[in-house]
């Protein structure tokens, strides 16, 4: 599985991005889908997880993210989504799409098989 993701930006608080990770393969929907996060200096951190249709699309997502970030998938299109709103200056970080075939341990980022390049993210004060 090849993972891209895009649609980092610059953008300023309280303003929206929609991020995407196009996924290669036609196993994509057995894989739960994740987003993560690294910010200069921090380690990387969970923020979202869809798990497969077959396991009810069930989302995920630190407290941090809750009620503005909302994930989704596309499976038709091998496609999932991160629509980021109300964004903060917090949010500034290099974020990441990844992919596992288990449903379970979602939060470890070293549970993870396969990664996206990451895509830049930048919110002004």
């Amino acid at each position: 599985v090849q993972l891209q993701a895009s649609g980092g930006g610059l953008v300023q608080a309280g303003g929206s991005l929609r991020l995407s990770c196009a996924a290669s393969g036609r196993a994509f929907v057995t894989y739960t889908m994740a987003w993560f996060r690294q910010a200069p200096g921090k380690e990387r951190e969970f923020v979202a997880a869809i798990t497969s249709p077959w396991r009810g699309s069930s989302t995920y997502y630190v407290d941090s993210v809750k009620d503005r970030f909302t994930i989704s998938r596309d499976n038709a299109n091998n496609t999932v989504y991160l629509q980021m709103n109300r964004l903060k200056p917090d949010d500034t970080a290099v974020y990441y799409c990844a992919a596992k075939r288990s449903s379970s341990d979602f939060v470890r980022s070293g549970g993870y098989d396969y990664w996206g390049q990451g895509t830049q993210v930048t919110v002004s004060s």
